[in-house]
């Protein structure tokens, strides 16, 4: 079962050298380098040349790496597009995804790549859309929640329990499950409330997303340590899977195991775990 941890992807300024040259050794599990919202006008050429000389350099070690670039309808959307499929980053993240169109022309303007191609779910249109986007096929892989930009389209509120936004986080989820896709949760803005992020990392982790995006480096080990299997909970799924590798228990739908009765969906979710916890191991 091949699993790439995606705990902490962390958004970096693709105008500031320095966080650039930082990201290099960070321990986020990715890194988006960022030419859309991060980057003023003013800035954007010379963001795009550091970006991709970045890229090109492949000095990010294990970290997957994601461009983000400005939407094609933008004056610097193309430019973004082709320079990025040229230093050829793990995947291309294209902001506002709201229509198949859309998603279609950005997966022309990545040309005959092998890039993956992220989209940011950011609007009530791609919410109403959401079924349509994840069937897309072709290189969607993974959704990214944009979620200050749905709250601001939406004319809502940032509230702690982010109860307005749990049907467009649940059936995100669902799109992307339903279509083997990844789907990262949305910022927590408070880089001063470690307690507010890790509730928010822990109700990611219950609606079922892979992991979370941030905005500092300083949140990066809480979404890590959140979204990361227990040594608890690993030692309980090796329990399971052994279980039903024993020979007696070969064709079985279930079996009893301390006391209580366990099915051969605990084993494949226990081999998940197994397989996630392996895969962090690999990126130390």
């Amino acid at each position: 079962m091949a699993i790439r941890p995606r705990r902490s992807v962390l958004y970096m300024p693709g105008s500031n050298p320095r966080a650039l040259e930082k990201a290099r050794s960070l321990p986020a599990d990715a890194l988006i380098l960022d030419l859309e919202d991060a980057v003023a006008p003013d800035a954007k050429e010379v963001a795009r040349a550091q970006v991709a000389d970045a890229v090109a350099a492949k000095g990010f070690g294990k970290r997957e790496v994601i461009v983000r670039v400005n939407a094609p309808s933008t004056p610097w959307g193309e430019a973004d597009f082709a320079a990025a499929a040229a230093a050829r980053p793990d995947a291309i993240l294209v902001p506002k995804v709201s229509t198949l169109q859309e998603l279609h022309r950005a997966e022309y303007l990545m040309g005959e790549s092998d890039i993956d191609l992220w989209a940011m779910i950011e609007t009530p249109l791609a919410i109403l859309n959401l079924a349509s986007l994840a069937a897309a096929g072709g290189r969607l892989a993974c959704f990214v929640m944009g979620t200050n930009d749905l709250v601001k389209e939406l004319r809502g509120e940032h509230v702690k329990d982010r109860a307005n936004l749990g049907p467009a986080l649940s059936l995100s989820v669902l799109a992307a499950r339903a279509n083997d896709l990844g789907v990262i949760d949305g910022v927590f803005n408070d880089i001063e409330d470690a307690a507010g992020l890790e509730a928010h990392c822990r109700q990611a982790k219950a609606f079922g997303f892979d992991g979370k995006t941030v905005i500092h480096p300083s949140q990066v080990a809480t979404a890590n340590a959140v979204f990361a299997p227990s040594a608890q909970e690993v030692e309980a799924a090796r329990k399971v899977i052994a279980a039903f590798a024993l020979p007696e228990n070969k064709n079985k739908g279930a079996i009893k195991l301390d006391g209580r009765m366990v099915e051969l969906l605990h084993a494949e979710m226990a081999r998940r775990t197994v397989a996630m916890a392996d895969a962090i191991e690999a990126l130390a």
